[in-house]
């Protein structure tokens, strides 16, 4: 049954208005012919035959009352059973109260049965005090009555089936419209909830686009930021290690310039320690010769051999020096070095140092190697024995012109 709509509940006594209508007014014909005065006449006896007739035909009118009730309780019981039965599968409320209406009508209509039964029960009494004709007239317009509240018993039965019919096609007819409604809202709310779910897995997938690009900017920020450091890193470690390379050319040159500074104050004392030898030898020389000149003859004469010796054996050396000598190309004619030769007891060249340079490294280099490629010096010990070991140090002088 749809909601809002509500079976009405008939009051008591409703069905049954039109038969106390005509019961009243078949007591009230009684009355007026009971007051009447008839013309007299032979008392008949009582036909005990038409007293029962009579009675069984008001008893068969309230029969046919009463089942025509009961067969529009149980029409109505029928349908409410139905409605209740299709209503139940939908709200079990609502039957509830369709069976409390039920419940209602039924004890509406029990309360007429019993008013029925009472009314007939005092009608019955009226009609056994009433006399044979009256009973007879009664019998007769009751049957009458009866005939037409049959046909409007019937007529009412057919309406009232009509109107539930009615009644039940309309409920039919909501309840379709209710189920189609009902269908409308379901199918509604699941395109609903399929939108809600679209729009929330596009809320999501949105959220995870944005994460996963935040992450790769997030990414790309860090690598940039790496390749940076790395690049600076790289850049520190670059110019530190060009810091240490020129820190170590740095060092480097002035270790040269320490070692050439060294060798040069080296070979400066050496020069000095070699002009003092010289000079220390030149000196010696000199007192020898003052010795044998102040010695005899022989020993003059041996001197003057010696001293020949010696020139000759100078001579020699300087000449395999020039024949070994390979001047370097583009040196000026005012280049000069001097250097120190210093001899083994057989002549062989121990030491060749330059006592004066000539400013040109390559100048200076070119005279030793060529002092170096004359050596030994053999000759040293055709000298006599005395002076061998004046001769075997001595200075050479180097300069394009030749060697003195």
């Amino acid at each position: 049954m749809a909601k809002g709509q509500r079976r009405r509940v008939k009051a008591p006594g409703e069905g049954y208005a039109l038969p106390a209508v005509l019961a009243v007014g078949l007591h009230l014909v009684v009355l007026i012919l009971s007051v009447i005065d008839w013309p007299t006449s032979e008392p008949e006896t009582p036909n005990t035959a038409i007293v029962q007739a009579t009675l069984i035909s008001t008893e068969t009118t309230t029969d046919q009352a009463q089942q025509a009730a009961e067969a529009r309780t149980r029409a109505a019981e029928r349908a409410a059973e139905e409605a209740a039965a299709a209503e139940a599968e939908r709200q079990a409320q609502e039957q509830a109260e369709e069976q409390a209406r039920q419940q209602a009508e039924q004890d509406a209509e029990q309360e007429a049965q019993r008013q029925a039964e009472a009314e007939k029960q005092a009608e019955a009494e009226r009609q056994q005090a009433a006399e044979q004709a009256q009973a007879e007239a009664e019998r007769r317009q009751a049957e009458a009555e009866a005939a037409r509240q049959q046909e409007a018993e019937e007529e009412a039965s057919r309406q009232a089936a009509q109107q539930e019919a009615e009644r039940q096609r309309e409920a039919e007819r909501q309840a379709r419209e209710e189920a189609e409604a009902e269908r409308q809202a379901r199918e509604e709310a699941e395109r609903k909830a399929e939108e809600e779910a679209e729009r929330q897995a596009r809320e999501e997938a949105e959220r995870k686009a944005e994460e996963e690009a935040e992450r790769q900017a997030r990414e790309e920020a860090e690598r940039k930021a790496e390749e940076e450091a790395e690049r600076q890193a790289r850049e520190e470690a670059e110019r530190k290690a060009e810091e240490e390379a020129e820190r170590q050319a740095r060092e480097e040159a002035e270790r040269k310039a320490k070692e050439e500074a060294e060798r040069q104050a080296r070979e400066e004392a050496e020069r000095k320690a070699q002009q003092e030898a010289d000079r220390q030898a030149q000196q010696e020389a000199e007192r020898e010769l003052q010795r044998i000149i102040e010695g005899d003859t022989d020993a003059v004469s041996n001197a003057a051999q010696g001293e020949e010796a010696a020139n000759g054996f100078i001579q020699t050396v300087k000449a395999a020096v020039e024949q070994a000598w390979n001047i370097p190309p583009n040196v000026s004619d005012g280049t000069s070095a001097t250097l120190q030769v210093r001899l083994g007891p057989s002549g062989e060249v121990f030491t060749v140092t330059v006592s004066r340079s000539s400013g040109n490294s390559g100048f200076d280099n070119s005279a030793i190697d060529a002092v170096e490629a004359a050596g030994p010096f053999s000759e040293l010990l055709q000298l006599p024995s005395g002076i061998q070991r004046d001769y075997r140090q001595f200075s050479l002088n180097f300069s394009p012109g030749g060697i003195r």
